[in-house]
C-alpha cells in the first residue's frame, strides 16, 4: 500500500440516494467521514462500505479499513485510537458508528491480509478486496455476528455480492480450498437455504428464488 494515492469519490455521483437499513443521518455521517479518511489516509477499504461501493444495495454505518503501522500512527496523531486486543484490531469511536482498523500480522482474518492485498481491485475510487475475498470475509462477519442485527446485515450483504454478474464462482471455490476453508462453502449453501425473503435488497420472492438457484447450481456445479 505504500506510495498509493487513493482517488476521491465522483463527485456526480449521489451514492447516498440509495436504499436504507440505518438511519439517514448515521449513514451520511459515516459517509462524510470515510471520504475525510479517504483523502487523508492510506487504506483497503472492506466490510459493509465496500460492499455498497460494488452493489449500490445497502448503506454502512461502521467504516473497517486495513492499513499498515505507518498509516495506524498517522491516525493516532489526529484520533482517539483504541486497542481491542480481544478482537485483535483497533477502533475510533464517532458515537452513533465506530472505525475499526485491521493490520498485518496483528488482525486475525480468515484470509491473510497479505492475500487480501494481492487481489484488489478499484470500488468507486476506493481500493477493495475483489468480491470474492470480500464475500469470504463477510462470511465469516456472519458467522461470529448471526442473529444480531449486525448479522442480518452481513447476511444481505452476502446476498448482494452474489447477485453480481461478475463474481467468480470458480475463483471462489479456489481460495476456500487453497486456504483450507471448505466448511465456507457449506455454510454458504445453508445460508441461502434458510432465507426465504430480502425485501431490503429489494428482490421479491421469485427474484429470491431465481437468485439462490442460480448461486447453488453454481457452487454445487463449479
Amino acid at each position: 500500500m505504500a506510495g498509493q494515492r487513493f482517488s476521491r469519490i465522483p463527485k456526480e455521483k449521489n451514492f447516498l440516494d440509495m436504499a436504507e437499513y440505518y438511519q439517514n443521518f448515521v449513514t451520511e455521517k459515516s459517509f462524510q467521514l470515510l471520504k475525510k479518511l479517504q483523502k487523508d489516509y492510506q487504506f483497503i477499504l472492506i466490510g459493509g462500505w465496500a460492499v455498497f461501493f460494488y452493489t449500490r444495495a445497502l448503506k454502512s454505518k461502521d467504516i473497517d479499513i486495513i492499513v499498515d503501522f505507518d498509516e495506524l500512527d498517522k491516525l493516532k496523531e489526529n484520533h482517539q485510537v483504541n486497542k481491542n486486543e480481544r478482537l485483535k484490531k483497533y477502533e475510533i469511536n464517532f458515537g452513533e458508528f465506530d472505525v475499526d482498523i485491521y493490520l498485518p500480522f496483528y488482525s486475525q482474518f480468515c484470509l491473510p491480509i497479505e492475500f487480501i492485498q494481492e487481489h484488489l481491485k478499484a470500488a468507486e475510487g476506493f481500493q477493495a478486496p475483489r468480491l470474492e475475498i470480500l464475500l469470504i470475509l463477510k462470511q465469516q462477519a456472519y458467522e461470529d455476528r448471526k442473529g444480531s442485527a449486525k448479522g442480518e446485515k452481513d447476511k444481505l450483504d452476502i446476498l448482494a455480492l452474489l447477485n453480481q454478474q461478475e463474481f467468480d464462482f470458480t475463483f471462489y471455490l479456489q481460495i476456500l480450498k487453497s486456504h483450507q476453508l471448505d466448511g465456507y462453502r457449506d455454510n454458504l449453501i445453508l445460508l441461502l437455504k434458510e432465507t426465504k425473503e430480502a425485501s431490503e435488497l429489494n428482490l421479491n420472492v421469485y427474484q429470491l428464488s431465481k437468485l439462490k438457484k442460480k448461486v447453488l447450481s453454481q457452487l454445487r456445479s463449479v
